[in-house]
C-alpha cells in the first residue's frame, strides 16, 4: 500500500505549491493528494501542480472537494454545485488522477425546515449525475463519511445506503480512519463496504472532536482498521495522511514528518507496507 498527502498540511501553513510538493516527496512519501479549487486557481497553478508533482515523481491519487450546495434546498445552487464538481473531475484527469473526494455536507436547519428526505434524494440525484461524468472520464467519486451529528453521510449504513441508491459503479466510498472512530463504527463496519472502497484517510484524534492529527498523538487504535483494510483487499491502494491546521505552522515541516515516520510504521506492522 501506497503512503500519500493531502497537500493541504502546506497550505494551511501558508506555504507555496511546489515547495510543499517536493517536501512531500524529500520526506518520504509515495503520492499526493491536491486540495485546489479548479474555479479559483488560474490555468497556469493547475499546469504547475502537474508539473511539479510530474517532475517530482510524485503522482497525484485524489483530488479533494466540499460540495455542500449539492444538497442545498435552492435548484440553482444545486446546478452550480454539479458544474464545480464537474471541474473538479476534468481537473482530476489532467493531473492523471484517480478520483475526486466528495464531501456533500449536512443537514440545514436540524432537519426541521426542510424535510431530510428532500435533500438526501437530491444527493443521490446529483451525485448519479456526477458519477455518470466519472465514468466517462475513467475516474472515480469517493464520498467521504464526515462524523458530524447532522452529516448526510455519517456512518458505514448510511454510507453503503446512500450508494445503493446512487446505483454506479463510478461512486464509491472514502475510508478516514479517525471519522470511523468518533462516529463510533469499528472496523468491522468496513465489511459492509467490501468492493466499494475507492480511497483511505488517516489521521488521529482525541475520540471525541475532528482533529487530523498525526498519528499518536491521540486515541485512535489503527490496527484494527489497517489490517480489515487489508483483508477487504484495500491494500494494493493508497492511504492519505491529512493534517489540518498545525499548532505551530512555522514547525509544519517537523508535523508532517512526524505523521509520515508514524503512519509508514503503522502500516509496516499491519503488514500494507514493506
Amino acid at each position: 500500500m501506497k503512503l500519500g498527502l493531502i497537500n493541504s498540511a502546506w497550505a494551511q501553513a501558508g506555504k507555496e505549491t511546489a515547495f510543499g510538493i517536493w517536501k512531500t516527496r524529500e520526506l518520504g512519501f509515495d503520492t499526493i493528494d491536491v486540495f485546489v479549487d479548479p474555479l479559483d486557481a488560474s490555468e497556469m497553478e493547475l499546469r504547475l501542480i502537474r508539473h511539479e508533482c510530474d517532475q517530482a515523481g510524485l503522482p497525484i491519487v485524489s483530488v479533494a472537494c466540499v460540495a455542500l450546495g449539492l444538497v442545498d434546498f435552492n435548484p440553482s445552487v444545486q446546478r452550480f454545485h454539479v458544474g464545480r464538481v464537474k471541474a473538479y473531475l476534468d481537473a482530476a484527469r489532467m493531473f492523471g488522477a484517480r478520483n475526486v473526494l466528495l464531501v456533500l455536507g449536512e443537514y440545514v436547519w436540524q432537519q426541521e425546515v426542510i424535510r431530510p428526505e428532500e435533500q438526501w434524494a437530491a444527493g443521490v440525484r446529483n451525485v448519479r449525475i456526477l458519477g455518470e461524468y466519472a465514468g466517462e472520464l475513467g475516474l472515480e467519486i469517493a464520498l467521504e463519511m464526515e462524523p458530524f451529528r447532522l452529516s448526510l453521510l455519517n456512518d458505514v449504513p448510511k454510507m453503503v445506503r446512500f450508494l445503493d441508491e446512487v446505483g454506479h459503479p463510478s461512486v464509491r466510498a472514502n475510508v478516514d480512519i479517525s471519522h470511523m472512530v468518533l462516529a463510533g463504527q469499528p472496523a468491522e463496519a468496513l465489511d459492509a463496504l467490501a468492493g466499494r472502497i475507492a480511497h483511505v484517510h488517516i489521521s488521529d484524534c482525541d475520540g471525541k472532536v475532528h482533529g487530523d492529527l498525526p498519528p499518536g498523538r491521540g486515541v485512535v487504535a489503527f490496527d484494527s482498521y489497517l489490517r480489515k483494510l487489508g483483508q477487504l483487499g484495500v491494500g494494493s491502494d493508497t492511504i492519505s495522511v491529512e493534517l489540518e491546521y498545525a499548532p505551530e505552522p512555522a514547525k509544519i515541516v517537523e508535523w508532517v514528518r512526524e505523521a509520515q515516520v508514524a503512519t509508514a510504521a503503522l502500516m509496516r506492522q499491519s503488514g500494507l507496507r514493506p
